[in-house]
């Protein structure tokens, strides 16, 4: 085309405000991160504006004098939408739309249309659709409010309130039923979660910032083929795979979307159902992209997502992926930061023999020799020698007076399940 524009992608522009001594620096980064949500959602970048400012204006978020420049750039470069790194008012967005001529989105928006394009599953699609009718809900109210304030009782009754109230009992209905069938997925995922409890099989649940490399590092110790990507939230719906050792051992790992920093509430609260795995796993392995340069503030981000769904007490393996990418020196100065932690490379295999020793040794399934008896007449005993047999090594099996006794090499794991009955 001749005016240079790309077929089929939307043109966008991108607007931040910078408050504080570090304030510019900040802004930028997290500009460098929107633009890439940009890119996952579709769209290409053409241009950015940082404000310098305080705090938001409460009618237009940025100033007068910026919302200008800001209609006239997007008008020069005839950008399709104007995406701002903050949350915005229902007010800010329909000032903004009206003196800027463009279609404006926020931040959250742009995280809930990347959702609604990545999801796969109908439970997957199911938790999208709550996330964005639970940030639509109370713009449309705001809509609402403001058009009262606005008529002042003449012009605005009538089909346009009738038509409002008709859209807000249409979204709470909506809401209500998609809560009650992603409730039945809780159930469902609960019942799940307790047979791998009952037959002693520990799950393993790998975290971490979007674009960490989680699904390739699931990849290569599952030897699955999920799709691995470098692009954002690429992994929505949750995946669980068997792990053998090389003996009879064996454990579940489980991959889940990648957080984000200002990851919208609304999205945690969807995908409850999804996140309680988080909460449940015996272990959680934080995959973080040892090469990012803002690895630390990528870090805390997951940190207050786990907090948020009430993972923070879960024992926790931070895992150093990329490491190929570091230089020798970045890499021994990461060993002394992070001595707990372990380096990897998925991409490569390399680490992952570290790896799944020291997750074998967190989640209990180093192995203990122990003597053993039961009365073969109690279901629950008799559900204990299967315990046995299934997930260890039986060195002796006897039986006297009706009893059996067995000397087996198990997992440390399986010890604590069999309580007394072990010695």
């Amino acid at each position: 085309m001749s005016d240079g524009r790309v077929a089929d992608r939307e043109r966008a522009a991108l607007v931040g405000l910078a408050a504080g001594r570090r304030g510019k620096t900040l802004a930028e980064a997290s500009l460098d991160e929107l633009a890439d949500l940009v890119e996952a959602a579709g769209a290409r970048v053409v241009f950015r504006l940082i404000q310098e400012r305080a705090r938001p204006d409460p009618a237009t978020f940025l100033g007068g004098g910026k919302v200008r420049a800001l209609a006239a750039s997007s008008a020069e470069t005839d950008v399709d939408v104007v995406v701002f790194d903050n949350e915005l008012t229902p007010t800010q967005l329909g000032h903004l739309e009206e003196a800027i001529g463009r279609r404006v989105i926020d931040r959250t928006q742009l995280i809930l249309d990347i959702f609604a394009r990545r999801a796969r599953t109908r439970e997957g699609k199911l938790q999208v659709e709550l996330a964005q009718l639970q940030y639509l809900l109370p713009r449309l109210v705001g809509a609402g409010a403001a058009l009262s304030r606005l008529g002042g009782g003449i012009g605005t009754r009538g089909p346009g309130e009738t038509k409002l109230e008709t859209d807000r009992r249409r979204i709470r209905a909506r809401i209500h039923a998609i809560g009650e069938e992603i409730e039945r997925v809780r159930a469902r995922r609960g019942q799940v979660r307790e047979r791998r409890r009952k037959a002693s099989v520990p799950t393993v649940t790998l975290v971490g910032y979007t674009n960490a490399g989680k699904t390739t590092l699931f990849n290569a110790l599952t030897r699955a083929d999920a799709e691995a990507s470098d692009a954002l939230f690429v992994t929505l719906d949750p995946l669980v795979r068997q792990v053998r050792l090389h003996d009879k051992r064996q454990l579940l790992i489980s991959d889940t979307v990648g957080f984000i920093d200002r990851l919208p509430h609304a999205l945690v609260a969807a995908f409850r159902a999804t996140l309680e795995q988080v909460a449940d796993a015996d272990l959680l392995i934080h995959v973080i992209d040892a090469a990012a340069p803002d690895a630390g503030r990528r870090r805390d981000a997951v940190h207050r997502v786990l907090a948020e769904v009430g993972a923070l007490e879960v024992p926790l393996l931070e895992v150093y992926n990329k490491c190929d990418r570091l230089t020798p020196d970045q890499a021994e100065r990461l060993r002394a930061l992070a001595p707990e932690s372990v380096s990897v490379s998925a991409l490569r295999r390399e680490g992952l023999d570290t790896l799944i020793d020291r997750v074998v040794a967190r989640v209990a399934l180093d192995v203990r020799r122990i003597t053993a008896t039961f009365d073969p007449n109690r279901s629950a005993d008799r559900e204990a020698i299967g315990r046995i047999y299934r997930h260890g090594t039986v060195l002796t099996h006897e039986t006297h007076d009706g009893r059996v006794s067995i000397v087996a090499d198990v997992p440390r794991l399986l010890v604590a399940r069999l309580g007394a009955r072990a010695g």
